[in-house]
């Protein structure tokens, strides 16, 4: 027995790559070298699924200011699939749609009833511009302002895309009395008035 310890210590001396024999050791228990759980620890949460649109804490049990958000954010992607065929995005209808009601109004000004970024709406002018659908004049006051208004082309296509926002809005107050309408409408605009 010391002759054959003598003889691994000869060979680990020339070849470090030899392992000494040793006592074999007890694997850890359990899987993949994990102690095995005892019954009552915690496990791993389970995953909740949050429920669809319109259920739970996403429908009459949720909070106002979400249900909100949640409605804004689904009438904005049925208008954008609506608009689409027309190469028309949400926000360029908007902005049309503003010029349209308030002709003359400055970038700054169309940024705010739009309520989009003033960097968003100086994308947006310069695409309207370049086709066509909107031209600028210098405000005749403050003559560096420059002022902004729908051309006939331009109003052609704000028609078209109103004819594929009116199928949204049909959507929207479906089921709903005059009065419900009535109701919602005056609701909405006293938030936007108030906050």
């Amino acid at each position: 027995m010391q002759r054959k310890a003598s003889q691994t210590t000869a060979a680990r001396s020339r070849n470090p790559s030899v392992k000494t024999p040793q006592a074999k050791q007890k694997p850890p228990a359990g899987k993949a070298g994990r102690r095995p759980q005892k019954s009552g620890e915690n496990r791993a949460p389970l995953m909740l699924r949050p429920p669809p649109p319109g259920e739970g804490k996403r429908g009459e049990q949720g909070y106002l200011a979400y249900l909100l958000r949640q409605a804004q954010g689904a009438t904005r992607l049925a208008m954008e699939r609506s608009l689409a065929e027309l190469g028309v995005t949400s926000p360029q209808f908007v902005v049309l749609t503003m010029l349209k009601a308030y002709p003359g109004l400055s970038g700054a000004e169309l940024a705010r009833v739009a309520m989009l970024t003033p960097q968003t709406v100086g994308v947006i002018i310069r695409n309207l511009e370049r086709d066509g659908a909107i031209r600028k004049t210098p405000h005749p006051v403050h003559g560096r302002m420059l002022q902004w208004t729908v051309t006939p082309r331009g109003a052609a296509l704000l028609g078209r895309c109103r004819r594929h926002a009116e199928t949204v809005e049909q959507r929207l107050a479906a089921g709903l009395s005059a009065e419900a309408e009535r109701t919602i409408r005056r609701w909405l605009a006293k938030i936007a008035a108030d906050l």
